[in-house]
């Protein structure tokens, strides 16, 4: 199991939390601020899913008149543990 914290920037939430499998299966998602529900969704949603499959669904996502979101920020933590 590895586990990784992200800070996200350019949205209200402050923290993602992930932890994925040793063959990159998400097995949590916690996302500290931000909008509660929807992020709580987001993280049930990923859960059992592979690391790329998820960046390949949530990249891109905007949040209104954002350059990104929730969403696009944890395919950016899930994309720097790829690059680590």
């Amino acid at each position: 199991m590895r586990h990784i914290t992200y800070y996200p920037t350019g949205t209200c939430s402050q923290q993602i939390d992930i932890t994925l499998d040793d063959n990159d299966i998400i097995q949590d998602v916690q996302f500290l601020g931000g909008c509660h529900g929807n992020l709580q969704a987001i993280g049930k949603l990923v859960r059992g899913m592979h690391r790329d499959e998820v960046i390949r669904r949530l990249q891109g996502i905007r949040c209104g008149y954002k350059n990104t979101s929730c969403p696009d920020q944890l395919t950016r933590a899930l994309q720097q543990e790829e690059i680590q």
